[in-house]
């Protein structure tokens, strides 16, 4: 779960901190046009800059962010056998896939896991966890660095970051929509806006963007099947799959932090109506559809 704690915590801050500046600026006041109606317009430009702006910068700083949340060491010079492996094969998958070189790290984690994040193609990091590369053999290591390369050839991260910034765009002008109507049509508030408007519009945005997160986790789930027939194509089927057979038998252990899980390898099991809020889909569908994919 690390990759999408990573992501949406600092969207959701960016956001924040971009509210607080254009309040205090007094943009905010666009909003209610001559204390009677909304310019819908202008509210839509004030959602866009909200909705797109924290989620472009938050792409913009996940390399720099995953490091931190992970404390992940680029390799620069490899310093053994294992991390020279892992740099000639990501070099090799890269070039295979049509990509710039990304940065290789590895961080320290009990859990069997990887990610990949960046803000383009040319431009990204490929992280590996200890755990991983303690429990699994160099061909299920193989497959797992090839679906993160293949995450960065999709352009996954920066089609994450669009989507995102379009829920969010829609929340924030649903949520000030609501809480302009309670606030003229309840409370009969006939100029400016009250506090009626603004403590309806904080939880119509709390809900809405808990409802809208369905939308980007199904659009993160679908990235995972593309990433999985990815990794396949560029070391073989057979090793994609027993990767995740692998990941199988480690469910139960610890997950990258929840900023970085929809851009890690695995994303823990769930069902239900939690099932709509993960990144990925179960293990065992991924594999039955790698079995039942024609290459």
């Amino acid at each position: 779960m690390k990759r999408v704690f990573l992501f949406l915590a600092t969207n959701l801050a960016i956001i924040v901190v971009l509210s607080i500046t254009l309040r205090l600026l007094g943009f905010e006041r666009i909003l209610d046009e001559q204390g009677t109606g909304l310019n819908m317009n202008s509210l839509l430009l004030f959602a866009a800059v909200f909705g797109f702006g924290g989620s472009l910068m938050s792409l913009a700083m996940s390399k720099w962010t995953a490091k931190r949340f992970t404390g992940a060491q680029v390799i620069e010079m490899p310093r053994n056998a294992q991390e020279h492996w892992l740099v000639t094969t990501v070099q090799r998958q890269a070039q295979q896939a049509g990509i710039g070189m990304p940065e290789v790290a590895i961080y320290h984690a009990p859990d069997v896991n990887a990610f990949a994040t960046g803000m383009s193609k040319n431009d990204a990091l490929v992280a590996v966890s200890t755990g991983l590369l303690n429990a699994m053999t160099e061909d299920e290591a193989e497959a797992v660095l090839a679906h993160e390369v293949s995450h960065i050839a999709n352009g996954d991260m920066v089609t994450l970051a669009l989507i995102q910034g379009v829920v969010n765009t829609f929340v924030i002008f649903l949520s000030r929509v609501i809480g302009h109507m309670v606030d003229r049509v309840i409370f009969k508030n006939e100029h400016g806006h009250g506090p009626a408007f603004w403590i309806t519009a904080i939880v119509a945005e709390l809900v809405l963007g808990i409802l809208a997160s369905i939308i980007v986790m199904w659009f993160s789930r679908q990235r995972e099947f593309r990433a999985d027939a990815g990794g396949a194509s560029l070391a073989g089927r057979d090793k994609m799959i027993a990767a995740l057979q692998r990941l199988q038998m480690s469910v139960n252990q610890p997950h990258l932090p929840d900023q970085l899980s929809a851009f890690g390898i695995s994303g823990g099991i769930s069902s239900g109506l939690k099932s709509l809020f993960m990144s990925h889909p179960p293990l065992e569908e991924r594999i039955a559809a790698l079995r039942e994919a024609r290459y």
